[in-house]
């Protein structure tokens, strides 16, 4: 089981690590950070993440860390 953190002040909101998140529990969420960008969160909807870090390969920010 894993669980990622997303620093939401270094996303930009691109949507690359929701499209690679095998089980899409990375949605773009509704806040916006400092910049004025909506940024992305993570929803365990019990699907439970497998830590497989395909959204933090994906970001080109480096903004998300995964905890297996």
């Amino acid at each position: 089981m894993g669980k990622i953190k997303i620093n939401k002040e270094k996303c930009k909101g691109c949507g690359l690590c929701v499209i690679y998140c095998p089980n899409k529990l990375v949605r773009i969420s509704e806040e916006l950070n400092k910049k004025g960008l909506y940024t992305v969160k993570f929803e365990d909807n019990g699907k439970k993440c497998t830590g497989c870090s395909m959204c933090a390969l994906m970001c080109p920010d480096f903004a998300i860390e995964v905890y297996r």
